[in-house]
């Protein structure tokens, strides 16, 4: 069953892609004709790569790992941090922090300056500083939020990347591709696909277009999730009947062996008593 449709991705307007003269020639498979100067993308071919890329973000979210989002146009902002926070992912919607990936312990001692301030400030060892300096590390830990609070979680590097309009987050996906972590990208006309392991050819310009295929590859996510916990639920029901019947099968070999040992004593007082008798 697919995850989206075609009328629903049109009513969204993610068949429109940008002028015909800014057009990239490597995303001609997946355009469909031309309407006053502007290109529309095959929906079909979308629905087919939404589905693609969707049963793949499933399965990374199953098993457990983390998927980070990228999205710095104004208008896709409060979209992405939405959806990545309804799933429980990371995401970066302020300016990509260049070396995020490939530099990323160092990124990870930011966001523990962060986590230390607060705990300085929690246990009053800043209560004796100035208000010029106490304002300074107050600004200092405000600017670490913006830029960093929605990666706090992040322990390790991301195992894939879903970004929009792959030509602006072209820093990101270049970290990604030296890494090989898989990229999945919303692309448009003018964008190049070349670097994407999982192209979905849409507008990546309007806030409707973005939302409905941000809505699709969520909920994969969040199945991935639940079926996730049912498996760790399972294998946890499964272990403790393991140990019950274990510790079922003990008393019955304890029983045994008293039996056991009455035999053998039986068999060795049966030959002296026929001693003795003769």
């Amino acid at each position: 069953m697919a995850r989206t449709n075609f009328d629903q991705l049109l009513q969204a307007g993610c068949h429109f892609g940008h002028l015909k003269r800014k057009w990239n020639p490597a995303m001609a498979p997946y355009i469909y004709t031309e309407r006053n100067g502007i290109h529309i993308i095959d929906l079909h071919k979308t629905v087919a790569k939404i589905d693609e890329a969707a049963d793949a973000l499933k399965q990374i979210a199953k098993s457990g790992k983390k998927i980070l989002f990228v999205a710095t146009k104004k208008q896709t902002k409060e979209i992405i941090a939405e959806k990545a926070q309804s799933v429980g992912m990371p995401y970066v919607i302020e300016r990509w922090p260049g070396g995020m990936l490939t530099n990323f312990p160092t990124i990870r001692k930011a966001v523990k300056k962060m986590a230390n301030i607060d705990k300085l400030m929690q246990d009053g060892t800043y209560s004796n500083l100035s208000k010029r300096e106490l304002l300074q590390i107050t600004r200092q830990r405000a600017k670490l939020e913006k830029n960093l609070g929605s990666i706090a979680d992040l322990t390790r590097l991301p195992s894939a990347l879903f970004v929009i309009d792959v030509m602006k987050e072209n820093i990101a996906v270049r970290e990604a591709n030296r890494l090989g972590i898989p990229v999945f990208g919303i692309v448009d006309t003018n964008s190049d696909p070349k670097n994407i392991d999982f192209v979905i050819p849409a507008n990546d310009d309007a806030k409707d277009s973005v939302e409905a295929i941000l809505t699709a590859c969520c909920n994969a996510i969040n199945e991935g999730i639940e079926e996730r916990k049912v498996e760790k639920a399972d294998e946890k029901a499964a272990d403790a009947q393991a140990e019950a019947d274990a510790e079922e099968v003990k008393p019955k070999r304890q029983a045994r062996k008293p039996r056991k040992a009455a035999e053998e004593t039986a068999e060795v007082e049966a030959p002296a008593a026929e001693e003795a008798a003769e």
